[in-house]
């Protein structure tokens, strides 16, 4: 399906709120049927399982002991208990299925339960870094980027002495996980992407996970690329074991491994930095647009309707979201009537539309992936109605298979600048046609729209508003010629069916 829907699930926090409710442990299969049938039938496509694989007491005890994110976590939760924390999700041990949530069985069976309701799962995949009791640090430590005495003396924020098991008082220097900017992450250690023997164990454990399966969204891809490689570790990334360095790219290596024997398998990239567009290229499915949400953010119209000028195939295959598990929460970010508007823009566009469990009921508490609790909150009625009647749109065939059009929108009258604050979009497949109108700035605002969409001439339309009572009746060759006049108030919306009439 072209332009599909995904929900995003924190998969401790759902599983230990679901063992609440049971009065013991939860697993993966103890998800109820229901709450599947709850996620198909809100139009979704795909469910991505955030945090399913097997984490260690290393990086628990790391997080557990760290004064900065203990800070955070009492903020969030006031009643912290020890066990709340669980580590990083991303600092990984091993591809399986995490013990406390059934293993790699309960996982199958949660995928053949999602394929029954014809969604399709994701999961993820941290290619950067390993936990520090992850095998290979004892077993194939030339896996990972090694430094020296002098390296741990001048950054200690970067680098960690460990003991090499089996040797009587033998220690090596590793690297913590880190992008270019910031320190190291102390709960990780930085794989070595220029070592070959290396990149090919990597590509083994990928196609073991793409078995279990039907995509992966790849944490922090961009920072395998080589040049970010040169720029973070120069040559620290030099194979130790003096083995000729791999210098081209990873990705378009591994992703060709992979759809070789799984050719549906989607590959989805958290990236930055502008490098959105290289990865795609690598052979990405889709990339994170994180510049439309800072765009939409802003609270500007202007910039946002200029990033949705991009051409087609760029557009196609980002990811369009308001909120995930690394950013704040919407509710919590945008005003409720931005919200709404916001919403419409990026979830109607084209590309993968994104949504973060919790997204839907108006949560506002950002809680960290260390934790496996977060606190009750209420929920936000008059937003969670909004998005009952939005996702019905997003469920319309038009918004899949059809054709999507940036509209113009020019000045209701001289000297009404108002017009820039619009932005407005359609769909079209056949007669089926989608409108979607959007007053993106914070002053009531007027324009004329002369509608692209083939086919209005000769025809009468009824104008319903999904997500609101509002009916409009209007001649196609009006909409076709001096346009449709719109005048709505800051933030509004309206997203109309158009019906024809032939006269």
């Amino acid at each position: 399906m072209n332009n599909p829907s995904i929900y995003q699930i924190n998969t401790r926090v759902l599983l230990q709120e679901r063992g609440v409710a049971l009065g013991h442990p939860a697993t993966l299969d103890d998800l109820e049927d229901r709450f599947l049938d709850d996620i198909a039938g809100k139009g979704f496509q795909w469910v991505w399982f955030l945090g399913v694989w097997q984490t260690g007491p290393a990086g628990r005890a790391i997080s557990r002991s760290n004064p900065k994110l203990l800070e955070e976590c009492r903020r969030v939760l006031p009643d912290l208990k020890t066990e709340d924390i669980c580590g990083s999700p991303f600092a990984i041990v091993a591809y399986e299925t995490h013990r406390d949530f059934g293993g790699d069985k309960a996982l199958a069976h949660l995928r053949k339960r999602l394929a029954e309701r014809n969604l399709k799962l994701l999961l993820d995949f941290v290619p950067n870094h390993t936990a520090p009791d992850h095998p290979w640090v004892q077993t194939h430590p030339e896996y990972y980027i090694q430094g020296n005495e002098d390296d741990l003396a001048r950054q200690p924020q970067n680098y960690a002495r460990v003991k090499q098991a089996g040797i009587a008082g033998k220690t090596m220097v590793l690297a913590y996980g880190r992008d270019p900017y910031f320190d190291g992450w102390p709960d990780t250690f930085q794989l070595n992407y220029r070592h070959a023997g290396f990149r090919e164990a990597r590509i083994a454990e990928l196609g073991s996970i793409a078995e279990r399966c039907d995509g992966v969204r790849c944490d922090m891809a961009m920072l395998l690329q080589p040049e970010i490689i040169e720029k973070t570790w120069g040559d620290r990334s030099r194979p130790p074991d003096g083995s000729p360095p791999k210098d081209n790219p990873f990705w378009p290596e591994a992703i060709a491994a992979i759809k070789r024997r799984h050719g549906d398998f989607k590959f989805v990239a958290e990236v930055y930095w502008d490098m959105e567009f290289e990865l795609q290229q690598a052979g990405f499915d889709y990339t994170y647009d994180k510049r439309l949400y800072d765009r939409l953010v802003a609270q500007v119209a202007t910039p946002v309707r200029e990033h949705l000028m991009a051409a087609p195939a760029f557009q196609d295959h980002s990811m369009r979201f308001l909120e995930n598990h690394d950013e704040p929460r919407a509710a919590a970010t945008f005003p409720p009537p931005v919200h709404k508007a916001a919403a419409v823009v990026a979830l109607l566009a084209r590309g993968l539309r994104f949504v973060y469990e919790g997204q839907l009921e108006g949560r506002k508490v950002h809680v960290s992936m260390h934790l496996g609790r977060r606190p009750a909150e209420p929920v936000d009625q008059d937003l969670q109605a909004f998005y009952l009647l939005f996702l019905g749109c997003l469920r319309r065939p038009e918004v899949h298979g059809g054709e999507w059009r940036l509209e113009r929108c020019r000045p209701a009258w001289a000297g009404n600048s108002t017009n820039q604050q619009f932005i407005v979009s359609s769909w079209q497949a056949g007669e089926r046609r989608l409108l979607a109108v959007v007053n993106y700035g914070g002053a009531q605002g007027q324009c004329y729209v002369t509608l692209s969409m083939p086919g209005l001439a000769g025809q009468s339309f009824q104008l319903r508003d999904l997500l609101s009572d509002v009916v409009y009746q209007r001649e196609g060759d009006g909409l076709a010629g001096n346009g449709l006049y719109l005048d709505l108030p800051a933030w509004g919306h309206h997203v109309f069916e158009l019906s024809a009439h032939r006269r």
